[in-house]
């Protein structure tokens, strides 16, 4: 995620640094020489497209516009979705910690705290398509018993079972226990809002339909400004094609918002508050230090 001071007009001009115009750059600069060509033809043959009106491209430029805001919108929930979702997961490892103190064991219960430090770890790289076991193997040495396919979750019904018979033995009161399962349904929870962003791309053809009219409307365009605007068509095509070229590729970085791309959530640093949390919990004085943005990208 980018973390960056309020910009000046300078940095608006200049920042690449989040911008989406490295994505976009070929697609733009195709577009504005497709538009110099088309300015040059005219030029040569000041008949040819004398009969080409600009109404079309303003009715289709605004059904453009309304139909990329409902998309960008949808993209954008889905990443402010991600963060509520990881917020969930801190609200409710501090309050297990918390609630956790009923247990005297101090052994048991850093052995319970650390492996909810794992399942942070498990359920980010679960979320990149990386190694489960491996990123909580440091947390939670017997990972490699859990099932393979979801170790999160299967940390999360380890977790459980001990809390259980922890009630079962009297060692915590059913209230007790109770209220330590609920935070661990609340974990349940967030991840599965987590795996449904995962997991639910939206719908192909939509997404289709709104590519290929960007890139229809944005080759079509200069044959009705060349001849209006003459050598300014060009300027106005990049402008133009940069505007729409860069939502549709915003919309497609913010639909997964758990990658590893500047603008998607900064998960390893929510993990490492976590870390944190944990250790602190658990005595430890020497605590990593909280991630901080590096060029301006908190990861």
């Amino acid at each position: 995620m980018i973390v960056h001071p309020k910009p000046n007009l300078l940095n608006i001009l200049i920042t690449l640094k989040g911008s989406i115009a490295k994505r976009i750059a070929r697609r733009c600069i195709m577009v504005t020489l497709l538009a110099s060509l088309i300015v040059l033809i005219e030029n040569l043959h000041p008949t040819l497209f004398s009969r080409v009106n600009a109404t079309p491209f303003t009715l289709l430029g605004l059904s453009l516009s309304i139909f990329m805001s409902f998309r960008n919108n949808a993209c954008y929930e889905r990443w402010w979705e991600g963060r509520k979702a990881w917020g969930q997961v801190i609200i409710e490892i501090r309050s297990f910690i918390r609630e956790s103190c009923v247990i005297a064991d101090p052994k048991l219960r850093e052995s319970l705290l650390l492996a909810l430090c794992g399942y942070a770890h498990a359920l980010n790289a679960r979320l990149r398509g990386e190694d489960e076991q491996q990123a909580a193997r440091k947390w939670l040495p017997g990972v490699a018993g859990l099932a393979a396919h979801n170790v999160s979750d299967g940390i999360l019904q380890d977790t459980g079972r001990v809390c259980s018979r922890l009630a079962e033995d009297n060692i915590i009161s059913e209230w007790r226990y109770v209220t330590l399962e609920q935070r661990l349904r609340g974990l349940s929870e967030a991840q599965a809002v987590c795996e449904r962003i995962k997991s639910t791309p939206l719908p192909f053809p939509y997404t289709l339909l709104l590519h290929r009219t960007i890139y229809i409307f944005c080759v079509l365009l200069p044959f009705a400004m060349a001849q209006p605007l003459g050598w300014l068509a060009p300027i106005f095509t990049a402008i133009v094609s940069y505007t729409f070229f860069g939502l549709d590729a915003i919309s497609d970085e913010l639909e997964d918002p758990f990658g590893r791309e500047e603008n998607d959530l900064p998960t390893d640093a929510m993990v490492r508050t976590i870390e944190r949390e944990i250790l602190s919990a658990t005595g430890h004085t020497e605590l990593p230090p909280p991630l901080q943005p590096v060029d301006f990208v908190l990861s």
